[in-house]
């Protein structure tokens, strides 16, 4: 797993895998009625330890945006996506966005060459 920095150093490995599993299901790589990887698996992939995995999937669980289907593994729920995405903007745009913005305007950068840069 490659060594987090900045912020994502100071956070748990089961949050930090939180994030990149709802990053995966917002892309699509994991859609809504596939399979995970196994904890094992995932563990193994990530270089991670099964229970932390094994955290950060109950997290999702909790949340209604993963099942277990016995004998067969653990899904996405339908509608997980969308709602992670509503969850995952309002958290930017409460949590992130504020210092982002101060520090854009502290630096007097101008928004379109941002977004220009952006592309």
């Amino acid at each position: 797993m490659p060594r987090p920095t900045g912020h994502q150093a100071t956070r748990p490995v089961y949050l930090r895998l939180r994030d990149e599993i709802a990053a995966a299901i917002i892309a699509g790589r994991y859609k809504e009625g596939a399979l995970l990887p196994s904890v094992r698996a995932y563990s193994a992939e990530q270089g991670a330890n099964p229970l932390t995995v094994a955290k950060a999937y109950q997290q999702f669980q909790d949340d209604g945006l993963l099942e277990v289907r016995r004998g067969i593994g653990i899904a996405v729920v339908e509608g997980a996506r969308s709602r992670l995405l509503a969850s995952e903007r309002d958290q930017f745009l409460t949590e992130e966005w504020p210092t982002i913005a101060e520090r854009i305007r502290l630096l007097g950068l101008d928004m379109d060459e941002l977004m220009a840069r952006a592309d």
